[in-house]
C-alpha cells in the first residue's frame, strides 16, 4: 500500500467505512497518515434496531452516532466529521451544495487520496449521490492538482462493466481492527457478527476473503 500524505474518506452512512475500507483506513493510520472521515448522515432511517431491540426510530440517530465514534476510535481516525445530512435523502440534496462542501474539505486538507463510492455501482441511492458529488468536486480541479480517487463498487454488474478492481489491498495485518470496527456498529451488525465469528473459526474462504482483502476502482477522468 502506497504511503499517502492525507486520506479523505467520504461516505453517507455510519458503517459504510467498516465493511469495505476499514482495513485500508487502519493500514494508512499505521503508516502515520492522517485520515479524515466525512460521514454525511447518522443513518437515522436504518432498519436494524438491535436484537433484541435496544433502539427505536427516535433514539437510533444518537446510538449510531456513538457507534460511529467508537468505530473511528478503533481505527485511529484522527478527524471524524458528521455533516448533518438526512439519511435516504442525499440524492435529493442540491448537488452544488454538496460539491461545494466536499471541495472546501479538499482545499483545506489537500489529500493525496480520496475514497468514496463509485457512482452507479454502489446499490444505494445515497451511495451513488455521494460518489457522484465527490467525482464532480475532484473533476473541477485542474488535472495536475487532483488527488487519486479510489472508489468502492459492489453492484452485481460492477465487474462486468468496470472490469476487475485495479487496487486490491491485503489488510490481513489489521483484520482484528476491521472486525472490531464492524462490531462497533452493533445496532446494524449484531445479527451478522455471530455468523462472521463462526466463519472465521471455520476458516470459511468467503468470510476470510471479505475480512482480509479490500478492492477499489481508480476513477479515470
Amino acid at each position: 500500500m502506497e504511503k499517502e500524505r492525507q486520506v479523505l474518506v467520504v461516505f453517507p452512512h455510519p458503517d459504510d467505512e467498516a465493511f469495505g475500507v476499514s482495513g485500508t483506513i487502519a493500514s494508512h493510520v499505521n503508516m502515520g497518515t492522517p485520515v479524515t472521515y466525512a460521514c454525511l448522515t447518522l443513518g437515522e432511517m436504518g432498519r436494524n434496531m438491535g436484537n433484541p431491540p435496544f433502539a427505536n426510530r427516535e433514539t437510533l440517530p444518537n446510538i449510531r452516532k456513538k457507534e460511529l465514534k467508537e468505530a473511528a476510535r478503533v481505527l485511529g481516525i484522527s478527524d471524524l466529521r458528521m455533516l448533518g445530512y438526512r439519511d435516504k435523502t442525499v440524492e435529493f440534496e442540491d448537488p452544488n451544495k454538496l460539491i461545494a462542501e466536499i471541495t472546501a474539505m479538499i482545499d483545506e486538507l489537500n489529500p493525496s487520496l480520496v475514497i468514496t463510492f463509485y457512482p452507479g455501482y454502489s446499490v444505494h441511492p445515497d451511495h451513488d449521490a455521494t460518489g457522484a458529488a465527490v467525482v464532480s468536486a475532484i473533476g473541477k480541479l485542474p488535472a495536475a492538482k487532483r488527488p487519486k480517487l479510489h472508489c468502492v463498487a459492489f453492484s452485481n454488474n460492477c465487474v462486468d462493466e468496470l472490469g476487475e478492481a485495479d487496487v486490491v489491498h491485503d489488510v490481513s495485518a489489521v483484520a482484528d481492527k476491521k472486525f472490531d470496527a464492524i462490531k462497533a456498529h452493533q445496532s446494524q451488525t449484531q445479527l451478522m457478527m455471530a455468523g462472521m465469528a463462526e466463519g472465521l473459526k471455520q476458516q470459511d474462504p468467503e468470510v476470510m476473503a471479505r475480512l482480509n482483502y479490500e478492492r477499489f476502482w481508480t476513477y479515470k477522468y
